[in-house]
């Protein structure tokens, strides 16, 4: 399946937390998107992989996500290596995306920003002829995405680009609290960390608001970009 758009998460609920709102408005607009998850957030103090892959499941029915792998790399030890690289290859070529959202460039947990640069130099790499690669026998082509952004975090990042998503916010809610196991979950026999708390969340909602206020809409989500970033008429802008 060839994808408009094209996610790259190093954990299950990355995705739902940073660009959600994103993914939902484009599915209504008829462009199919998928997620790619590096990890199964294994080393989560909440929960376990087998709970964030059922979660990881939940969460993608209430998007509507049209395909969801998760690549089942090594969670806060994976390298930006080859071996690594080649595994993004593999699913950038498979899919063909014309964009692709990634991890933020810099963030509170070390993971985010090293597989923000793992993404960055597999989607080089994999538009180059020269690098092989196969899925079951059946050599790939070459493929390199037009466009390349990266979703903000916990960490505040002055975006280069807001989407409105205020028509998606809801959605977006719902899909971040399909992972049980992670966010405000009371009563649980588990401890209680940093974004298990109601707290927590809340501040993902300020910050959609932060975001959409520089817009002028209700709620927004914000992304940067490895480079400038040009359009083809100034009316296009808001």
């Amino acid at each position: 399946m060839k994808l408009d758009l094209l996610v790259l998460a190093v954990h299950p609920d990355d995705a739902e937390l940073g660009c959600s709102g994103t993914i939902i408005k484009h599915i209504t607009q008829g462009k199919k998107v998928g997620i790619i998850d590096f990890t199964k957030g294994e080393l989560g103090t909440r929960g376990t992989a087998e709970t964030r892959t059922e979660e990881s499941k939940n969460a993608t029915a209430i998007m509507g996500i049209h395909v969801r792998e998760n690549i089942g790399i090594r969670d806060g030890f994976f390298k930006n290596d080859e071996e690594h690289q080649l595994k993004l290859i593999k699913m950038i070529r498979k899919y063909q995306p014309e964009i692709v959202l990634t991890n933020a460039l810099y963030d509170r947990h070390p993971d985010h920003g090293r597989a923000s640069d793992l993404a960055n130099d597999a989607i080089f790499l994999s538009g180059l002829r020269k690098i092989e690669t196969s899925i079951d026998g059946i050599s790939q082509q070459p493929w390199r995405p037009r466009l390349t952004l990266q979703y903000i975090q916990d960490t505040y990042i002055k975006p280069d680009i807001i989407i409105d998503i205020s028509a998606q916010m809801e959605q977006k809610i719902e899909a971040i609290k399909a992972f049980k196991t992670q966010f405000n979950s009371p009563g649980e026999d588990e401890p209680q960390t940093y974004i298990s708390t109601p707290a927590f969340l809340q501040s993902v909602i300020a910050r959609a608001r932060e975001m959409g206020k520089n817009i002028g809409a209700e709620y927004g989500e914000g992304f940067t970009s490895r480079k400038l970033l040009g359009v083809d008429s100034l009316f296009n802008l808001k």
